[in-house]
């Protein structure tokens, strides 16, 4: 929408065009069209005002400096740092937004996690990762809600998540593949150590501005009761939906609602998400884009690791990004390695493999 260059110019043209759709007569007859201008005006405001006041920022930090070199001030350094911190974390925020001018990286997400290899252990891990994204979520103050989940021993099978708001998308893309998971396992009477796995999976909420073409004898559509804990909590009508793409082969549920028709208007959702990705992939050829989601769920595939035992570890095997403080990933803290993903992207830079350091990290 926005074009992989930053150009001022530019954004304020589309701003003006579509500011003065909005004084229309007839602007709000369609409610959701007139939602969706906003929203891009919302957006476009969002990618350069914020430099504005950079700008803003810097010439105070000059006014700041030769008023404190003037009167020989030392107590001004003091508050030049913290100005300095302020606008540089500003510029850091801005400069990641910048990078996410892909067609769908505005959009909201849906994030599908499997459980791998790794029996009751690797349900636990698909637990633990869900509770990461969550966390993340709720930090970036956007809003989510459970679509389909299918609980086993010790954790999850599978579940899945949209996580509504600008740029989900975008941010979340590069967490799709195999995450690895070294601990202690609790699980294990004798304390051995386990390796489990779990796949991520990220796909964009689509809007009418992307055309995904559903033709309904391509569709089997499977109803059946949603699961329950029991009792007055079990589901005594077919309202979960299971949506089957013949021409692909690719199945979306959905059973979070109570009605069987929110439930099939959101496996539409899910299912248009899927479809654009493999379609982007078939037409793009982009193989290495999204042929991480298509690897076994097991050891030699995964993008990440994250390490509990013998040493407190989380590293990316693609940047080579890591850090020590694990529990703070896990609580949610993983802005540092969808920044450095994106920027290694922007910057062309080649991924790296895990291959090479399994054969000396564990």
């Amino acid at each position: 929408m926005f074009g992989g260059v930053f150009d001022p110019d530019s954004i304020n043209k589309k701003i003006s065009e579509k500011e003065a759709l909005t004084t229309a007569p007839a602007f709000w007859d369609d409610h959701d069209k007139a939602e969706r201008i906003l929203n891009d005006i919302k957006l476009l405001k969002g990618r350069i005002e914020p430099w504005r006041e950079l700008m803003a920022a810097a010439n105070d930090l000059d006014a700041m400096y030769e008023l404190g070199v003037e009167s020989n001030d030392q107590s001004a350094e003091l508050e030049l740092r913290e100005m300095y911190d302020a606008a540089k974390s500003k510029f850091d925020r801005q400069s990641i937004l910048n990078l996410l001018s892909g067609e769908a990286d505005r959009s909201s997400a849906f994030l599908t996690i499997h459980s791998g290899a790794g029996g009751t252990e690797a349900c636990d891990w698909a637990y633990m990762l869900s509770r990461m994204y969550i966390r993340w979520a709720e930090r970036r103050g956007f809003k989510m809600e459970t679509v389909d989940m299918l609980e086993a021993e010790g954790g999850l099978k599978s579940v899945t998540l949209q996580i509504n708001g600008d740029y989900v998308y975008g941010y979340l893309k590069g967490e799709a593949g195999v995450h690895r998971l070294v601990r202690i396992s609790p699980f294990d009477a004798n304390a051995r150590r386990h390796t489990s796995f779990s796949s991520v999976f990220v796909f964009p909420v689509l809007d009418d501005s992307i055309e995904v073409e559903i033709r309904p004898e391509d569709l089997r559509v499977d109803t059946y009761r949603s699961g329950g804990k029991g009792g007055q909590h079990v589901n005594k009508t077919d309202s979960a939906v299971r949506f089957t793409h013949l021409p692909t082969g690719i199945v979306v549920a959905c059973q979070s609602e109570r009605s069987q028709i929110m439930n099939r208007q959101t496996a539409m959702s899910i299912l248009k998400a899927k479809l654009y990705a493999y379609y982007k992939e078939k037409q793009e050829k982009e193989n290495a884009k999204y042929g991480v989601e298509k690897k076994d769920i097991s050891w030699g595939n995964q993008i990440r690791s994250y390490v509990f035992q013998p040493y407190t570890m989380v590293k990316d095997h693609r940047t080579k990004y890591e850090t020590g403080n694990i529990q703070a990933v896990m609580d949610g803290d993983i802005d540092q390695f969808i920044d450095s993903y994106l920027n290694a992207q922007w910057k062309g830079l080649p991924m790296g493999s895990s291959e090479d350091d399994d054969k000396d990290s564990l």
